[in-house]
């Protein structure tokens, strides 16, 4: 008899032990594009959330000698930001995938959509790693560029999600010792970052 577990399709299920959290880019310079305040504000409930869970984080900064340093109200504090110029985060975080043997899925927020997270999440899922792409903490300076590289990124294999899909996958059940933490957390929704006019209606991009 077949192992169903072997050909089962790709759930995407996400797991403390065998996830990681990127922060990718969230800058000062960057404060022009569109919905800065709630991407950074979901990520940093991502990264709370991380910190409860012992989720490691890694933090990236696009050429902070010209665009600035990391925002404080990100909370990524204790972070040690690793800087780059690739448009792609995996160069500067290479060690540390190669530290993490039990890697399975990648949790990715900041900036901006078509370039850093696009390429970060081809990367990734070129070295065979699960990608979630937490939508309402990621965006661009022009909203088609986020709109099609969402599309993009969904057509390469990698997964759609909001932050509380996340954090409800990653703790798993209420009686979890540290829900009602999060619970406070998560107890106002996440700000609108103008997804719902991306999605809306019949989009061809999203069939």
């Amino acid at each position: 008899m077949r192992d169903m577990a072997a050909v089962r399709p790709n759930l995407g299920r996400v797991l403390p032990g065998s996830s990681i959290l990127f922060l990718c880019d969230m800058q000062e310079k960057f404060r022009h594009v569109a919905y800065f305040p709630q991407i950074v504000s979901v990520a940093a409930r991502m990264l709370k959330v991380a910190r409860l869970l012992e989720v490691p984080a890694v933090l990236t900064e696009q050429y902070p000698e010209g665009l600035g340093p990391t925002v404080p109200e990100l909370g990524a504090e204790g972070l040690r930001p690793l800087a780059k110029t690739c448009f792609s985060m995996v160069p500067a975080v290479q060690q540390e995938l190669d530290t993490r043997p039990q890697l399975r899925s990648v949790l990715l927020c900041g900036i901006e959509t078509q370039a850093c997270i696009l390429n970060t999440t081809l990367d990734l899922l070129d070295r065979g790693l699960q990608v979630h792409v937490v939508v309402d903490a990621c965006s661009s300076r022009s909203q088609v560029d986020r709109l099609v590289a969402l599309a993009r990124m969904r057509q390469s294999g990698a997964f759609l999600s909001t932050s509380e899909g996340l954090i409800l996958q990653l703790v798993g059940d209420a009686a979890h010792p540290q829900f009602k933490e999060i619970q406070k957390i998560i107890k106002e929704p996440a700000p609108d970052s103008g997804l719902l006019g991306l999605f809306q209606g019949q989009n061809p991009l999203f069939r």
